[in-house]
């Protein structure tokens, strides 16, 4: 269980329960803690190089975070990923996405819009050179920008509360290459259509995208249960 989970950094300036919780939540959302694993409390405590203490409260704030479930007499495990859970979350995302972008498409700065085209060039490079974890930064940068640009600081904090459903997901997704291949094609869709101001447009790829992705993921989970 846990095999490349390691020793937290003691000498880190946040409290060591947030550390704790910050590991085992990276663990799971990167898949390094598969879902339906069994999270016991002394193993990662003696993996982690902490007491129960920290890990059982961690392991309590991911369960009210949807990350871990507690099952009756079997004790904590990571939370299975199922094809309606992912069609759920994406469905919210498609439309808080679709918004977002509409709404970036009328109110993006120019110095946005070069902010953007830059962080699409990083994209990219990175995903020829086969850096997953690199892709994945760029893509939550690309999706975060377009979020601020559309000056709605409620949608902003909506869409924040699903950021660890959606990263999981991402995972999954981005671990296919020639997901990323379609990923440099959607994400340049959306920029054309925000640079261009044209907000139709803008919303149709940002829906488009999501729904590829809920595709493609049920499609891998599948896949893994095979």
């Amino acid at each position: 269980m846990a095999g490349k989970l390691s020793k937290v950094n003691l000498n880190d300036y946040k409290p060591l329960r947030e550390v704790v919780f910050n590991t085992l939540r990276e663990a799971i959302i990167s898949g390094e803690l598969k879902p339906g694993e069994r999270l016991m409390e002394v193993k990662l405590a003696e993996k982690m190089g902490v007491s129960r203490t920290p890990v059982r409260e961690a392991i309590r704030k991911l369960e009210l975070e949807g990350l871990v479930n507690m099952l009756p007499r079997k004790g904590a495990h990571v939370a299975e990923l199922s094809a309606k859970d992912i069609m759920d979350v994406l469905e919210v995302r498609a439309t808080l996405d679709g918004m977002a972008t509409s709404l970036a498409a009328e109110r993006i700065t120019d110095e946005e819009i070069k902010d953007l085209s830059h962080i699409q060039s990083q994209f990219e490079s990175y995903v020829h050179k086969g850096n997953l974890q690199g892709s994945i930064k760029k893509d939550v940068e690309f999706h975060d920008l377009i979020y601020r640009a559309s000056r709605n600081e409620r949608l902003i904090q909506i869409s924040s509360n699903l950021r660890e459903q959606i990263q999981r997901f991402r995972v999954i997704y981005m671990k296919d290459y020639s997901n990323l291949k379609d990923l440099i094609k959607e994400h340049q869709c959306i920029f054309e259509a925000i640079s261009m101001h044209d907000v139709e447009e803008a919303k149709r790829h940002a829906q488009i995208h999501i729904d590829n992705q809920e595709k493609s993921i049920i499609k891998a989970l599948k896949d893994m249960d095979k």
